[in-house]
């Protein structure tokens, strides 16, 4: 299933990313994501999530750890669109995952996982995304 959240988010509210335990962690604020920038997560499990906020408004959550070097970096990475859909390259060997479903652009056998977003606040709910687990 694809972390691809659909609609712009609100500006107010928490962010929350789905852990791998089925919960949910309040990360942020929406207006703490820019558009071309990360935000990485320490999500309670000790793994890393990295945020990102698109051109189109959506909130994506990827795992931070780039598969090919160990390096909790993804967060730090260029981000970018391919056919349409957003994605960060890996600020080393410059890798692309696709910010929806965590698959690498670059190589078919190795991806990250994908997490489930939402929006909370006080006046409105807005689920952002399901999440795939690796």
């Amino acid at each position: 299933m694809a972390a691809g959240p659909a609609g712009a988010h609100p500006k107010t509210g928490t962010v929350e990313i789905r852990c791998p335990d089925g919960g949910w962690l309040a990360v942020c604020g929406p207006d703490d994501l820019i558009p071309g920038r990360g935000v990485a997560a320490l999500l309670p499990d000790g793994s890393q999530a990295a945020l990102f906020l698109d051109r189109a408004g959506r909130i994506h959550a990827i795992g931070n750890r780039d598969p090919f070097t160990g390096a909790q970096v993804l967060s730090r990475g260029l981000t970018g669109s391919a056919a349409g859909r957003p994605f960060v390259a890996s600020p080393l060997l410059k890798q692309r995952f696709d910010l929806a479903t965590g698959d690498c652009l670059d190589d078919p056998e190795v991806s990250v996982p994908a997490y489930g977003v939402r929006v909370r606040g006080p006046e409105r709910k807005a689920a952002q995304g399901a999440g795939r687990a690796h």
